[in-house]
């Protein structure tokens, strides 16, 4: 039998090897992100188990950022990067065991189906093709990467751009949570279709600023939840700077020139295994316009997607209890508009489970895409 070894050294790799002599028997530690304690996300490659049954053993998943998030879960797989699949999964409160029988000497395994940050640039180079789109680069981040948006508008439309309402959504402030940016690509997939009649009214009527992936230098390094510099990019909004949080400085400073009437904000949760959104009511500015919105919005989305609900949340927030240095808390408030926090969970959506994969990618992606109609019923 080859060598064991594992490997970590591509995008977002990342693991802590402490034992590998045996196959049943491997054990790992999940690694913190590089400059805070956040620990949840790996993905690393196993090589030379071709045909042995495989158990990983997860030592420090109780003490990692959400252990609740293990219980329930199960790892994601892949032979080829490109087809992920969930393998069995035990938490026992401390350690998370893992089995896998590789059929080749190279298996991959991950928290969720990654994004790579190749994938990142074909998407806005793709979505640049259409004639709708303006691809603007806003700065840069800490690691030198390049900041992008993406102005999406029928600029023939019949209405005036200069009158159009500006519709935000940003996606992975959380690098970890790469579900997010499999939805961004889902909703501008959409977005784009000329065939579609709702895309057709939407880039009509409105104008979209899009930004992917908040978070490139932290996906790349292979964080869960904070950049190069270990800031937390969805406690920055009320005072970012270009020395620690430049991504959002970047954005913020963007949504301050155009205006808000709408966002977006599209993140995972480690333990809810449901579909939900999160509002601003806790913000000073909360108005029954608000709120009517947001109800139109979710009674929307409910009536055209089965795989989003509004019974399992988080709970309303007290009025004036919201914190403001969360985005969509900020622009709410700086705005007075209507502003929700998208959440997918990195398990599976326990009211439409699918064993082989759970929640997904492409399940993911395809969310992103059902997002249009409530967009259209709400605006």
């Amino acid at each position: 039998m080859p060598n064991l070894h594992i490997s970590t050294q591509f995008d977002s790799g990342a693991i802590e090897v402490l034992r590998l002599e045996n196959p049943r028997n491997l054990e790992l530690n999940i690694r913190a992100d590089n400059a805070s304690a956040f620990a949840q996300w790996f993905h690393f490659a196993l090589h030379g188990a071709a045909d042995k049954a495989v158990t990983l053993r997860f030592l420090n998943a109780g003490a990692c950022a959400y252990p609740e998030g293990w219980k329930g879960y199960r790892v994601v797989a892949s032979h080829d990067r490109q087809h992920w699949f969930r393998i069995d999964t035990e938490f026992d409160g401390k350690v998370m065991t893992a089995h896998a029988t590789p059929t080749g000497n190279c298996m991959y395994f991950a928290y969720f189906e990654p994004y790579s940050y190749e994938q990142h640039l074909d998407l806005l180079s793709s979505a640049a093709q259409s004639e709708f789109v303006r691809l603007e680069r806003l700065g840069s981040t800490l690691d030198g990467r390049d900041m992008t948006l993406l102005r999406i508008t029928d600029a023939k439309g019949a209405t005036p751009q200069d009158n159009k309402r500006k519709v935000w959504l940003i996606a992975r402030q959380h690098p970890g949570e790469t579900m997010a940016e499999w939805f961004a690509e889902g909703f501008l997939e959409r977005l784009l279709d000329p065939d579609d009649a709702v895309s057709r009214v939407l880039l009509d009527r409105y104008v979209f600023y899009v930004v992917p992936n908040m978070n490139p230098d932290g996906a790349v390094r292979g964080n869960l939840r904070t950049n190069a510099a270990g800031a937390n990019l969805n406690r920055e909004w009320a005072t970012p700077s270009m020395e620690q949080s430049p991504e959002v400085f970047l954005v913020r400073q963007k949504m301050l020139l155009t205006g808000v009437d709408l966002c977006l904000d599209v993140h995972g949760d480690e333990a809810l295994p449901y579909n939900f959104v999160v509002g601003s009511e806790g913000t000073p500015g909360y108005t029954e316009r608000v709120a009517e919105m947001e109800d139109t919005f979710k009674t929307a989305w409910m009536a055209n997607c089965p795989d989003f609900q509004d019974q399992f949340n988080y709970g309303r927030s007290a009025p004036g209890s919201a914190n403001l240095a969360l985005a969509t808390n900020w622009v709410a408030q700086q705005f007075g508009c209507l502003a929700l926090t998208i959440e997918m969970p990195f398990k599976d959506n326990a009211q439409r489970p699918n064993p082989a994969t759970g929640w997904s990618g492409e399940r993911s992606r395809k969310l992103g895409a059902s997002v249009l109609q409530p967009l259209l019923a709400t605006l």
